[in-house]
């Protein structure tokens, strides 16, 4: 299996995908994973994984931003999708 260490401004829709839906409230310090990379400095990340990756994500202020942005727009995509389907079926109702 694949370890990939990914940092938040380099996150892809399906890597958010997979944060927010492990993660609904946000993270907390037992899931974060601490160990020294090749340059010997801390790194501190969040754990997600597909079938063959695991995607070790950098925490920062910036990656919970990024997860709250991101969750915030698909809940804005979802309100307007169901928008349409009220009109449509108001619409609908008119026809007759």
């Amino acid at each position: 299996m694949k370890r990939i260490i990914v940092d938040y401004s380099k996150l892809t829709d399906a890597i958010l995908d997979l944060l927010v839906e492990k993660y609904p409230s946000g993270y907390d310090p037992k899931d974060i994973i601490v160990f020294r990379n090749a340059q010997n400095e801390v790194v501190e990340c969040v754990e997600v994984r597909t079938d063959d990756t695991i995607y070790l994500v950098k925490v920062s202020k910036r990656l919970v931003v990024a997860m709250e942005d991101y969750e915030d727009d698909q809940n804005d995509d979802y309100e307007d999708d169901n928008e349409d389907e009220v009109f449509e079926e108001t619409a609908d109702e008119f026809d007759d």
